[in-house]
């Protein structure tokens, strides 16, 4: 018989009740308590492997902020403070040698402006100089003291080639967005592995807490037993069978033991805590059937999946590589422009008092011979990678599509699990309660009474079980689909870091 949904939530809201009565004797003071929001919240903080996410996504982001400012104004100013030199030359004009002493002292500023829409820079100089300058050729001295100034503005650019300064600005902002969507994958992915984790240490909680109960139930009946042996009311052959079921009892705790404390360390791992500190989770497992509307999931997975921006990013990545392939060996060119004036005099305040003009340009130009094919063969390389990432690009959107088909038939699978578990409590219970009201007419011993009970916390535990894998299986269709049709939201993994 199908409950209705108040009987539903009676049975759910029991079943948390009696989970949480089993929780009780085995928490400790000392125990940090942790449900699945909390954990998600220290992962968030301490989970070592987003921590390195993070710390990779601030060193892209610290590379990008230094590119934009390196497209900005640069300005730099060169002193030397003192520059002297005396040396004995030989004058090729004069076919005689000479004596040069000199004393200066100068700096240069210089306002260097990058283009980024040409790859030029334009610069602004001035060099700003004061020697005194002292020679003497055939006995005859010469002198000059005298401050001069040279001003001039700058262009270079180069010509015939792509923009590399454009491109390695993009690069960046490529670099920047991919570990963004690394570190939002990364999330998503841990919120998958923690809920998975929790989830393992919640059933073994559970059962840890069902084994104890029977082992007390074994202890209590060896006892009985041991009792009637002793009073030749029973056969010794059912004492050792009553010992036998006492030591698989023990033997099985302690197994489950173990294994409690080997899925707590791997939460404490992933959550980044420290291995020494004790922890028991709790949790409260109430779910309702969610309606999947399978095709909405695949579009929305499609449309909006990380991984298919990261496989573009890269196609656009193996585009520049095709670019600085086609670049070798080129012919290209450069063209330096500059235009100021020049001044000297002994007084500092008339340098411009006769300025001489200073126009320069120069043109310098690359021409490529041959090269023996290398530049053909790498562009063919090159175009191989490039159709490689297509079909890559193809597999993941067939992939994508096929694992949330494959998600939401499990779905409707794991709900249809859940209504037997159901099924099997309501069951369980009835049994147990049928059983409860012979026990206390005396038509049962304590023992038998006490299988049942166990019985019932089995059935229990496996309906928590099949309520957690459907919750699990929901969570991977949000993951796949980055769609939640529990709350019928959008999941937007990169809005914290806009």
């Amino acid at each position: 018989m199908r409950l209705n949904k108040h009987q539903q939530k009676t049975l759910k809201t029991l079943i948390l009740a009696a989970v949480i009565a089993f929780m009780l004797p085995m928490i400790t003071r000392s125990q940090q308590l942790l449900t699945i929001d909390m954990a998600m919240d220290i992962a968030q903080e301490n989970n070592p492997t987003l921590k390195r996410s993070l710390v990779s996504l601030e060193g892209y982001q610290q590379r990008l902020i230094a590119e934009r400012a390196s497209l900005k104004s640069r300005f730099s100013l060169n002193l030397t403070p003192i520059d002297y030199s005396k040396n004995r030359r030989f004058d090729n004009r004069l076919s005689q040698w000479y004596t040069n002493e000199t004393f200066s002292t100068g700096g240069m500023f210089q306002v260097a402006q990058p283009i980024l829409w040409t790859d030029g820079t334009l610069s602004l100089i001035n060099t700003l100089g004061w020697q005194d300058n002292y020679s003497v050729i055939g006995g005859e001295s010469n002198s000059n003291r005298a401050f001069s100034n040279n001003l001039y503005l700058q262009l270079s650019q180069p010509l015939f080639t792509y923009n590399r300064r454009k491109m390695a600005l993009k690069q960046l902002e490529y670099d920047y967005e991919n570990a963004n969507i690394s570190y939002a994958l990364q999330r998503l992915e841990t919120e998958r592995q923690i809920t998975r984790q929790f989830y393992n240490v919640y059933i073994s909680q559970s059962n840890l807490q069902t084994v104890m109960e029977e082992l007390a139930n074994a202890e209590q009946s060896y006892d009985i037993i041991k009792n009637k042996v002793e009073s030749d009311l029973a056969a010794r052959d059912e004492l050792f069978q009553a010992e036998l079921n006492l030591a698989t009892a023990q033997s099985t705790t302690d197994e489950r033991k173990v294994a409690l404390e080997d899925d707590k360390d791997l939460l404490k791992q992933t959550l980044g805590m420290s291995l020494n500190e004790d922890i028991a989770v709790i949790a409260e497992i109430n779910i309702e059937p969610v309606a999947v509307n399978r095709q909405k999931a695949i579009d929305h997975g499609l449309a909006s999946r990380l991984e298919l921006r990261q496989r573009e990013i890269h196609s656009a990545e193996l585009d520049f590589q095709m670019i600085q392939t086609k670049a070798l060996n080129e012919f290209k060119g450069d063209v330096t422009l500059s235009y100021g004036l020049m001044g000297d005099h002994s007084n500092f305040g008339r340098i411009y008092d006769s300025p001489t003009q200073n126009p320069r340009i120069a043109i310098n130009f690359t021409i490529p011979i041959f090269d023996w094919g290398e530049k053909r063969a790498r562009i063919r390389a090159q175009e191989a990678i490039q159709q490689v990432n297509s079909l890559d690009y193809e597999q993941d959107i067939v992939g994508i599509e096929l694992n949330i088909r494959q998600v939401c038939r499990s779905l409707e699978n794991l709900w249809t699990q859940i209504t037997i578990a159901e099924q099997n409590v309501r069951n369980a219970q009835l049994t147990y309660d049928l059983n409860l009201t012979r026990y206390r007419e005396g038509d049962i011993n304590g023992m038998q009474i006490s299988q049942f009970q166990t019985q019932l916390s089995g059935k229990k535990v496996a309906y928590t079980q099949a309520l957690i894998n459907y919750k699990i299986m929901l969570l991977n269709l949000k993951i796949l689909s980055l769609y939640d049709f529990e709350k019928d939201e959008d999941i937007v993994p990169l809005k914290s870091d806009e």
